[in-house]
C-alpha cells in the first residue's frame, strides 16, 4: 500500500523542528482533515539555506512533510513558486486518493511562506 520512501520518510522524518528567528515561519492547515503544518525556513543569498517543519496530522502528511523540507533545501524563491503536489507524491513515491490531501497541505505551506517571506 505505502512506498519504501513514503515508509522510511514516515518513520524517520528529516528536518523536524522549528527555526528561531530570523527565519520565515508560517503556520497552516487543512480545513476538510484538520492536519495543521507549521513550516519554517531560513534564506541565505535567496536560496532555502534550511529549514523545519512540525505537523499534527496523518501519516500521510507526516511522510510528506518530511519529503517537501528535503524538496526545498537548496532552493529558489521561484523554484518554491513552481512546487505542485505531483513533485510531493512523488517524492513519496505515490499517495493513495485519502492521503492526497497531504501534497496539497505541503504546496499551501510553500504558498504562505512565500507570502510572509
Amino acid at each position: 500500500m505505502y512506498s519504501e520512501a513514503f515508509l522510511d520518510h514516515f518513520k524517520n522524518p528529516r528536518n523536524v523542528g522549528e527555526l528561531a528567528p530570523p527565519a520565515v515561519t508560517v503556520e497552516i492547515s487543512n480545513p476538510a482533515c484538520g492536519d495543521i503544518l507549521r513550516l519554517s525556513a531560513r534564506f541565505e543569498d535567496g536560496r532555502v539555506a534550511e529549514v523545519r517543519y512540525k505537523i499534527r496530522g496523518c501519516t500521510a502528511s507526516i511522510a510528506s512533510g518530511s519529503a517537501l523540507t528535503e524538496w526545498m533545501l537548496g532552493k529558489t524563491r521561484a523554484e518554491l513558486a513552481a512546487l505542485d503536489r505531483a513533485a510531493i507524491e512523488s517524492a513519496v513515491g505515490g499517495l493513495i486518493p485519502e492521503s492526497k490531501h497531504a501534497a496539497v497541505l505541503c504546496v499551501d505551506g510553500v504558498k504562505e511562506l512565500l507570502k510572509a517571506k
